[in-house]
């Protein structure tokens, strides 16, 4: 599953989590495009100043859903 995490300069009242199976990211002219198989959903204008960061869950090393973890946190 491809993520995204855009941060716009405001603070995180203004930031977007993204996140589809088939999600990717184009950019064209001043714009930031993000896409699925069903076209177009979501444009940034370059003009917010936003950054763009990929973060995929397979990535990371964490599990996709948080309520599939079994068992207890471990302990220190």
């Amino acid at each position: 599953m491809s993520a995204y995490l855009v941060r716009h300069q405001r603070g995180q009242r203004d930031d977007i989590l993204i996140d589809a199976p088939d999600l990717t990211l184009t950019f064209e002219g001043d714009w930031a495009i993000f896409s699925d198989s069903q076209g177009p959903s979501l444009a940034v204008p370059a003009e917010r100043g936003a950054t763009i960061q990929r973060i995929d869950p397979d990535d990371t090393g964490q599990e996709q859903d948080d309520t599939t973890a079994k068992g207890p946190a471990p302990q220190e």
